[in-house]
């Protein structure tokens, strides 16, 4: 509880703080690119260039504070793949995230443990406002609220922020101010009442310590439980 000492609210990460991917979905997603669009490629020669383009646009969005829009990175992905973009229909990718997102709800993401949902309660019952701060790539904001509904945890969030939404990726100032002025609209709140707790070093931690708020770093050994709660 000594993290929690003079905090407000809390602010959290979602991949890897608060869920995890389910290994399959990102194999059958190979599997339906090449399909979708024709791809003369193995579906592992698909997955490795999703793969490595998934690290670069995340580095980038990092790096320059922006968000690269999903059909962009898409374009760059299948251009890799031997489909340009002038042979790319746009309702053919709209269509395909349809689809994709229908696989991702079959697929779905797993809380990384089994005490999160416990967890967010408790610090509710303490009177905590909670939301959270996500950077997005091949999933957007609009498909991870519905999923975190359908786990449970929705219900304890007062907002959640996702970086294709609002146009900032962390651990940019810009991402940061926007977190500040959404959690100031539930109630007035000084920077350092804020806590922002996440996996990544980089985005997560030193991202919002500059921006003036208080953050933790969640370690692989360790539960968010754990973390604050103990």
């Amino acid at each position: 509880m000594a993290l929690l000492q003079g905090i407000r609210h809390v602010s959290f990460d979602l991949w890897l703080t608060l869920i995890r991917s389910n290994p399959v979905y990102k194999s059958r997603r190979a599997i339906l690119m090449a399909e979708h669009f024709d791809v003369r490629r193995s579906a592992a020669e698909v997955q490795e260039v999703f793969t490595y383009y998934d690290r670069l646009f995340n580095r980038i969005n990092e790096r320059a504070g922006n968000n690269v829009h999903y059909s962009e990175m898409l374009y760059v992905i299948l251009d890799r793949l031997g489909v340009p973009p002038d042979a790319i229909a746009e309702e053919a990718m709209t269509a395909y995230y349809r689809k994709a997102e229908a696989l991702f709800f079959e697929n779905m993401p797993v809380l990384l443990d089994t005490g999160i949902a416990g967890m967010l309660e408790n610090l509710k019952e303490k009177a905590y406002t909670l939301s959270i701060l996500s950077n997005t790539g091949f999933i957007l904001g609009r498909t991870l609220r519905p999923v975190l509904d359908r786990l449970g945890i929705a219900v304890y969030f007062d907002f959640q922020l996702y970086s294709d939404e609002i146009g900032s990726s962390k651990p940019s100032y810009r991402a940061y101010e926007r977190l500040m002025e959404a959690a100031q609209q539930l109630k007035p709140l000084e920077k350092q009442e804020i806590l922002h707790v996440g996996d990544n070093p980089i985005a997560d931690l030193e991202g919002a310590r500059r921006f003036g708020f208080r953050s933790a770093l969640l370690e692989q050994d360790s539960t968010l439980h754990n973390l604050l709660l103990n």
